[in-house]
């Protein structure tokens, strides 16, 4: 099991009230899946995101990641957790605009202190089909290419989990499903996935469905058929 998470809950103030973002939230994740978050603006999914990416801590409930407990860890240790055991991959892409595709994808590796940082990133761009455009800043690149150099930084650290926030939200419909299928690629390769979005055909590539609206979690089953 990768990801257990056990009765989440997480509130934010809002002037003189209360915001329940997450409401005992429980699921889990086994290695291997390639999983939807879906729900509509507001239902709570962004805040789960947070705390399954680290970036944030539960008001309480229990999340085990990898069989280490992150729930209970202060900002500096889910900052080493996140560094190495998650693959963010955002809509915006969030490339540095001043340095190369292979230079981006270099930054986890620098943060961590390897040393092999060139060589496992021009690995993680061919494996994105970016073998040849090491040497072009983001300017130079289209969107969905700079999606893949996204990507590539995602797992150039052989993360846990690839966590990846609407990431066809800036692409067009082709684009977009060309980068679904990366995705599959990669969960095919043994990766866990893990998409989080709004848009029902964008969850439609993936085995499996969270369903979560008003912080509850509604539906975490299986699809029927899954989009090529």
């Amino acid at each position: 099991m990768i990801i257990e998470v056990d009765s989440l809950s997480k509130t934010y103030s809002l002037g003189a009230g209360i915001i329940r973002a997450l409401d005992s939230v429980s699921f889990e994740v086994e290695s291997g899946e390639k999983v939807a978050i879906i729900g509509p603006s507001g239902s709570g999914k962004s805040t789960l995101m947070h705390l399954l990416g680290c970036l944030d801590s539960p008001d309480s409930g229990r999340y085990v990641l990898d069989n280490e407990d992150v729930s209970r860890l202060s900002k500096n240790e889910l900052a080493e957790v996140r560094n190495r055991k998650i693959g963010f991959v955002f809509q915006t892409f969030n490339l540095l605009p001043r340095i190369t595709a292979l230079e981006n994808v270099e930054l986890p590796l620098l943060y961590a202190g390897r040393r092999e940082a060139r060589d496992l990133a021009h690995r993680a761009l061919k494996i994105v089909g970016l073998a040849n455009r090491t040497d072009h800043g983001p300017n130079q690149l289209s969107g969905g290419e700079r999606q893949r150099v996204a990507i590539a930084r995602a797992i150039v650290t052989n993360p846990a989990i690839i966590l990846a926030d609407e990431p066809t939200g800036n692409l067009d419909t082709k684009t977009g499903d060309e980068i679904m299928s990366l995705f599959g690629e990669l969960n095919d390769q043994g990766r866990t996935v893990i998409i989080v979005t709004h848009d029902s055909e964008i969850a439609a590539h993936c085995p499996r469905q969270i369903l979560i609206r008003d912080g509850v979690i509604v539906q975490s089953e299986p699809q029927t058929q899954e989009v090529d």
